[in-house]
C-alpha cells in the first residue's frame, strides 16, 4: 500500500546555507515564543480551580478555557496566510504582542467574564506562536535536516510540562506575591518572558521575505469563524447542555452552515483563499492533515484522562500528577530526537508514524486494563510509550506536509497541520470527557451495589463517623461528582466503589482512544513517502527566481 515517488531536489554546488550557529540563533527567539504558549497552558490548567474560586465563578470556568481555544484555533490558519503575504517576522512579533497584552489583562481581571474575554486575546496570540515558529524553521532548514532541530522544540514542551504544574500550583497557593494576589501571577509571569521574546525576535529573526501580493480572505475568515465557533462551543459545553438539547442543535446548524459557506467562499477565492482548496488535491496534504486530526483526538483524549486517573483514583495532587506526566514528555523528546537524527541521515520518514501509531494504540489498549490497585509504575511505563508514539508522529507528519508544499504555501501548509490537530484535540477532549462522565455514575452505582453486600462495607457504614455519608448515600446526594474532594477524607472502604467506578469509566475512555489511534494506524499506510528535499524554503524561493530569470532571457 506504500507508494514512493521520485521527486527530490539536489543541492547545487556552492548553495548558500545558513550555518548551524545562525540557525540556533534564530531558534532562540522562536523557542521563547513557543515557551510562552506551552508554559501558559500548563500553568493555567493547574491553577484554574483556584482562579475560579477567587473570581466567584466556578461554574463559568469552562468559558475561560473555551474562549482561549476558539481564538487560538481560528487565528492559526489566518497567521499562516498573513505570514505568506507580509512575512514571518512581523506576524510573529504581532503574535507575541497580543499574547503579552492578553496575559497582562488576564492578570488584572476582576470577574470570570472579564477573564474569558482577556483569555480570548491571549488565544489570538497563541494561534501564531506555535504555527509560525514551525513555518520559520521550514524557511531556514531543508526538510531533511529539519528533524535535527525539532528536538529543541520538544525540549521546550518538556520543560514547560514540568515547570508549569509546579509554578501554577505555587502561585495558586500564595495569598500574596510582590503586593499582588498570588493567582494573578499565573498570567503576569508571562509578561517578562514575552518582553524578552519580543527583544530577541526583533534582533535575531532577520530572514529575507518575498512578498506575495494577495488580498486577505476576510470573507473566508469570517465564515470559518461562524462555522467553527458554534461547534467548538458545543464541544466544550454539550455535556452540560445535553448533546440533543435545543441549544446544541442550534449550534450544530449554525456551524454546518458556516462551514458550507466557507467551502464555497474558498472555491470562489481560488489562490487568494485563506485555506486554498487546491492544497487538498495534494495527497500528502489532505491525508496528512486527516491523520493529524485523528492524532489530535487520540492524543488529547489520552492526556485528559491520565491526570484524572492519577488525581481521583490514585489520590495525587494536581502538582504531583503534573510531575508524574514526565515519562510521557521524556518519551516524546526521546522518540522525536532519535527519529529526527535517523531522518536527517537517511531521508526516510514514513516508518516513524507507522511505528508511532502502533505504539500509541497498543499502549492505550493496555491502559484500558488498569484498575484501582494497579501499581502506579505501570502507568508511568505506559506513559513513556504513549509519548514515544506521539514523538514519532507529530514532527514527521509536519515535515511530510511541509516537504510537499510549494514555497508560496509554506505558511498556510504549516498552520494547517497545527489547525487540524487542534480541532481533533478539541473533539477528542469533548468526546472523551462526555464518555467518562456519562458512564461513571452507573459504574459507581454498580460498584456500590456490589460492595453493599460485603461485611466490611456494612461495618464501615455503621461507624458513627460515617453516618452523615450513609444518610447522604441513601438519599442519593452522596453520588454528586461535581466535587470529588470528599474522597480524600472518606473512609477508604466507602470510597472504594467511587474509585472503582472512575477507574472503569477511564478504562472505557482509553479503550475508545485505542480504537481511534488504530484508525490512524490504518490511514498512515496510505501516505506517500516523497523523498525529502535538501533545499530550505528560502533556497527554493531563490531557485524559482533564478528559473524565472533564465526563462525571461
Amino acid at each position: 500500500m506504500s507508494e514512493t515517488t521520485t521527486r527530490a531536489d539536489a543541492a547545487p554546488p556552492g548553495a548558500a546555507l545558513l550555518t548551524h550557529r545562525q540557525i540556533l540563533t534564530i531558534l532562540s527567539g522562536l523557542l521563547l515564543g513557543m515557551f510562552l504558549a506551552a508554559l501558559d497552558q500548563m500553568i493555567v490548567a493547574t491553577a484554574m480551580k483556584t482562579i475560579a474560586d477567587e473570581l466567584n465563578g466556578q461554574t463559568l470556568q469552562a468559558w475561560a478555557t473555551t474562549s482561549y481555544l476558539i481564538t487560538a484555533t481560528i487565528s492559526t490558519p489566518l497567521y499562516g496566510k498573513l505570514s505568506d503575504i507580509y512575512g514571518r517576522k512581523p506576524m510573529y512579533l504581532t503574535a507575541i504582542t497580543l499574547f503579552l497584552a492578553g496575559s497582562l489583562l488576564s492578570g488584572i481581571a476582576n470577574s470570570m467574564y472579564e477573564l474569558a474575554a482577556f483569555r480570548a486575546v491571549q488565544g489570538l496570540g497563541a494561534g501564531g506562536l506555535m504555527s509560525l515558529a514551525m513555518a520559520i524553521l521550514a524557511d531556514i532548514t531543508s526538510p531533511r535536516e529539519r528533524s535535527r532541530y525539532t528536538g529543541y522544540f520538544m525540549a521546550v514542551f518538556g520543560i514547560s510540562s514540568v515547570a508549569g504544574p509546579v509554578v501554577g500550583g505555587l502561585f495558586a497557593g500564595m495569598d500574596d506575591f510582590l503586593g499582588t494576589a498570588g493567582w494573578r501571577w499565573v498570567f503576569l509571569v508571562n509578561v517578562p518572558i514575552a518582553l524578552v521574546a519580543l527583544a530577541v525576535v526583533a534582533k535575531v529573526l532577520n530572514i529575507p521575505h518575498k512578498r506575495v501580493d494577495h488580498r486577505v480572505d476576510f470573507l473566508g475568515a469570517a465564515l470559518l469563524t461562524i462555522g467553527l465557533v458554534p461547534l467548538l462551543i458545543v464541544a466544550e459545553q454539550g455535556r452540560e447542555w445535553g448533546w440533543a438539547s435545543g441549544t446544541a442543535i442550534a449550534m450544530y446548524v449554525i456551524g454546518v452552515l458556516g462551514l458550507v459557506g466557507f467551502v464555497f467562499a474558498e472555491r470562489r477565492a481560488g489562490d487568494e483563499a485563506l485555506l486554498p482548496l487546491r492544497l487538498f488535491r495534494r495527497q500528502t496534504f489532505s491525508l496528512g492533515n486527516t491523520v493529524n486530526f485523528v492524532l489530535g483526538i487520540g492524543m488529547f483524549g489520552g492526556m485528559v484522562s491520565l491526570p484524572l486517573y492519577l488525581q481521583i483514583v490514585k489520590g495525587y495532587s494536581a502538582t504531583q500528577s503534573g510531575l508524574m506526566m514526565l515519562p510521557l514528555t521524556f518519551g516524546i523528546m526521546t522518540a522525536a530526537g532519535s527519529s529526527g537524527s535517523i531522518t536527517a541521515k537517511t531521508g526516510r520518514y514514513k516508518v516513524f508514524p507507522v511505528v508511532g501509531f502502533a505504539l500509541m494504540a497498543i499502549s492505550l489498549f493496555v491502559f484500558s486494563t488498569i484498575g484501582t490497585d494497579t501499581p502506579v509504575w505501570q502507568s508511568l511505563v505506559l506513559m513513556f510509550f504513549v509519548g514515544a508514539g506521539l514523538g514519532l508522529c507529530m514532527q514527521t507528519l509536519l515535515v511530510a506536509i511541509q516537504n510537499d508544499a510549494e514555497p508560496r504555501d509554506m505558511g498556510v501548509a504549516t498552520a494547517s497541520a497545527t489547525f487540524f490537530r487542534q480541532i481533533g484535540g478539541t473533539v477528542g477532549t469533548a468526546v472523551f470527557l462526555s464518555i467518562l462522565f456519562s458512564t461513571v455514575g452507573d459504574k459507581i452505582r454498580d460498584a456500590m451495589a456490589e460492595a453493599s453486600g460485603k461485611p466490611e462495607f456494612m461495618a464501615a457504614l455503621a461507624r458513627p463517623e460515617n453516618q452523615q455519608f450513609a444518610a447522604a448515600a441513601k438519599d442519593g446526594a452522596g453520588m454528586s461528582l461535581d466535587n470529588t474532594e470528599f474522597l480524600k477524607t472518606l473512609d477508604p472502604v466507602l470510597a472504594r466503589p467511587f474509585l472503582d467506578g472512575f477507574s472503569g469509566s477511564i478504562d472505557l475512555v482509553f479503550l475508545v482512544g485505542g480504537l481511534v489511534t488504530t484508525i490512524g494506524f490504518a490511514l498512515i499506510w496510505f501516505l506517500r513517502e516523497v523523498p525529502l528535499s535538501s533545499r530550505s524554503g528560502l533556497e527554493r524561493v531563490n531557485d524559482e527566481k533564478d528559473a524565472a530569470a533564465i526563462a525571461v532571457h
